[in-house]
Formats: C-alpha cells, structure tokens, sequence
C-alpha cells in the first residue's frame, strides 16, 4: 500500500482553475465531497483576502449550479456547492479511490495525498490524463513505514526516465540523453538512478509470494 502527495495541474478551462488563478491568494479546501453520475456535491472552506470575490465568481460560474454559505468566520466562509464539473472527483471514482480530505486548492493546482494499491495509484494516472490533467509526486511513502521509498530527486530521476522511454522496450532513451535532459553529468545519473531502481526492485520483491529455494534448484 502506497502514500503519495500529489499536486495536480488542473485544466485552464475548467471553473475553480480559472477562479482560484484569478485570486490565487484565495485558498478553496475541500473538507467532504462525493459524484453521482453527473454532479458533484462538496463542503468547501474558502479563506483569503478576496473570499467575497471568489464566492461571486463561484456564484456566476455556469458549472456551479448550486451554492449554500453554511458558516462565516473573519476571513474565510464554509458553504455547500455543487457542480457538473467535478474533474478531480470524476478522476478518483473512475480508479476506485475515495476523495481523502482535505483536497486543497491554489492557483489553478489542486494537492491531495492518497493512500492506496499501486495498481489504483497507476489507474488514476490514467484517469488523470485522459481528464488532460498533469500531475507531481510530491512525495512517496510504503503506507506503515517512517521512511520514504524515494527521495525527491530519485523520484525526479525515475519519473523522467519513465517518460523518456528509458524503460521501453526497445529503449527509446539513452542516459545519456537523460542527462542532458536533466542537466546532470551522466555518471551522477547513473549512480541516482541505480539506487533509485534498488530501492523499488527491493520493495516490489517483499510482495512477491514466497518461494523454497531448493525447489528451484530440485
């Protein structure tokens, strides 16, 4: 079971990219929210110097179709909305992952942390960029264990190799052409790289099924 961090790049179309870029000082939290067929319906904290504003533009948003101020505090306001634009949810549901709050939005980027298999984590990064939605690891923990499986820039490296095609069969990237990409010298890469793949080889072997050495050599 995995833990992640992720900070999604939502798509400039859509309503709370466009509102929370215009106020990108505005903070929208979102504390509960689930999607039926073709709504969402969230509980959503919106702090900031400019609540008033980004709840108008909320209120105007075609893709808000309903909007309930619940509470006010000095400078942030709970309300109840809903939308037929629920990305975000849409993308999770499609995996088979709950929303675990909060999922905080800023500037157009919404950050999330999502605890599950490896094969759901794979299955809503499909769903991500079938949404056009781009996606950072900010960081990347084996649920239950205090130290992570990567460090940032191992992670860098690994995720990069990945997209270039490092991995593919036939290969579709050199190092060489990783190190450039990365601006690194390639032996520095090389050895980031290396543990990189140490680390996630030896996670994925303590999942496999135990086996009888002898009855390999019998």
């Amino acid at each position: 079971m995995a833990r992640a961090e992720l900070t999604i790049d939502l798509p400039d179309s859509v309503w709370i990219s466009e509102i929370s870029t215009t106020y990108p000082d505005t903070l929208f939290r979102v504390l509960a929210a689930f999607p039926d067929e073709e709504h969402g319906v969230a509980l959503l904290d919106v702090s900031g110097p400019d609540v008033v504003e980004a709840l108008q533009a909320m209120h105007e948003s075609d893709a808000v179709t309903q909007l309930d101020p619940l509470e006010q505090d000095d400078d942030s306001v709970l309300v109840q909305f809903e939308t037929d634009e629920p990305l975000l949810l849409f993308s999770l549901r499609e995996a088979g992952l709950p929303l675990e709050p909060p999922l905080e939005i800023s500037d157009g980027k919404g950050t999330l942390e999502v605890v599950a298999p490896h094969a759901k984590l794979s299955q809503l990064r499909e769903q991500l960029d079938a949404f056009g939605m781009d996606f950072e690891v900010g960081y990347l923990y084996e649920s239950g264990d205090s130290e992570r499986l990567l460090t940032p820039r191992q992670q860098e490296v690994l995720v990069a190799a990945i997209e270039a095609g490092y991995y593919d069969t036939p290969r579709e990237s050199t190092l060489t052409d990783l190190a450039d990409d990365l601006d690194t010298a390639k032996s520095t890469l090389s050895e980031t790289l290396h543990r990189a793949e140490e680390t996630a080889i030896k996670q994925f072997a303590t999942n496999l099924p135990a086996f009888d050495q002898e009855e390999l050599t019998a």
